[in-house]
């Protein structure tokens, strides 16, 4: 602090001689100029001007006021840059301070829990501290995994073959159609026409039109559960229709919620969704059960295969395949002819996006 002080003084000494001095020239300068040029003077009528600047070297005082200001105002500016760069440095230093000691508590809470785990894995009675033994570690959580993982398909076995039966049971009555699920979305053009379209000689065809800005996932799921427990108790989805918007490689399900190959595997929600509808697919069809797509060609890129791939797999171990011909196609022709009447379908397709006549006067 002392070298410190001394360092300003001197500095404020020197800044105050080379004003006087400055001063001093300027004063000089300002007597030459009333010298050589008697005319600047006063008045030639030899009237004082009343005023407090010196009469005799006005010129001289103003360049030494002028002079003084921005001396000092220099001082200033480099007595306010010293100030940043040392906070600066000062919080440089106490953030790399901060570092370290953020990552020496990390790893002392890391060495803490290792500590604690072993302590754990000994009996409570035993006061004596020892090394905990890691050489078989890893060969007991490997057989420990492996025996679980066999557990858990085990019981994925019998709940499959439980369910299998129950499902059996359930549908071995004389006359029993297996159910064909429509999936309708709000957002196609003219959508509430739809369920007026479907085969009227066909009675499992189950159409449920969902509302495309407000639905949930969930709200679909409940009521794709509903509709089948009120077509026959313990029945399961053989094939299903879903309508709605989408593109090549993408579907348009619900408001923000868009499935690509890449969000079927990431987003959770959407994960949930077609795992659980995957268990309301049956397990007695000796065939897989088909989810044929409308509304959009979905396999217009490859992307469309990959999402069709990724959903098969998120729906296993349930036999299920993804459809989405072209409609003009034959077999476009015959997934329509499966759900809907196909005069009453051309008629609805021809006036889906007019606005001269309404579709209902024409039914």
């Amino acid at each position: 602090m002392g070298a410190a002080a001394s360092r300003r003084r001197a500095l404020r000494s020197e800044a105050m001689s080379s004003v006087a001095a400055k001063v001093r020239a300027a004063r000089a300068f300002g007597e030459y100029l009333s010298q050589s040029h008697p005319e600047n003077r006063n008045g030639a009528d030899d009237t004082p001007i009343r005023t407090w600047f010196p009469k005799e070297n006005l010129f001289s005082f103003q360049t030494a006021t002028t002079t003084m200001q921005a001396v000092f105002r220099g001082y200033a500016e480099r007595k306010r840059r010293k100030r940043e760069n040392d906070s600066a440095s000062v919080i440089q230093r106490n953030f790399r301070k901060h570092l370290r000691m953020v990552g020496s508590r990390r790893v002392k809470a890391q060495t803490f829990a290792e500590r604690r785990e072993r302590s754990f894995s000994r009996s409570w009675s035993d006061p004596t501290p020892m090394k905990a033994d890691t050489s078989h570690d890893s060969r007991d959580s490997s057989d420990l995994q492996s025996s679980h993982c066999t557990l858990g398909e085990a019981f994925e076995d019998l709940d499959w073959e439980t369910e299998k039966g129950l499902e059996a049971v359930a549908c071995d009555t004389a006359g029993f159609v297996p159910p064909k699920v429509m999936l309708i979305s709000s957002k196609v053009p003219k959508a509430e026409y739809i369920p007026t379209i479907i085969r009227r000689d066909d009675p499992s065809i189950i159409p449920i039109l969902y509302d495309h800005e407000h639905a949930t996932f969930e709200d679909i799921l409940e009521e794709i559960e509903k509709k089948l427990n009120i077509y026959h108790k313990g029945a399961k989805i053989w094939k299903m229709l879903i309508f709605c918007q989408g593109g090549p490689g993408h579907l348009y399900l619900l408001k923000n919620k868009v499935a690509t190959f890449a969000k079927v595997e990431k987003e959770e929600d959407m994960i949930h969704f077609w795992k659980r509808l995957s268990r309301l697919m049956s397990k007695v069809n000796p065939e897989p059960n088909v989810i044929h797509i409308m509304g959009c060609y979905i396999l217009g890129n490859p992307n469309g295969e990959k999402l069709f791939q990724n959903l098969r797999t998120l729906m296993t171990p349930y036999r299920v395949t993804f459809e989405s011909p072209l409609e003009l196609s034959a077999q476009g022709k015959q997934m329509i002819e499966t759900y809907f009447d196909f005069r009453l379908y051309r008629l609805w397709k021809s006036r889906q996006h007019s606005k001269l006549l309404d579709f209902e006067d024409v039914l």
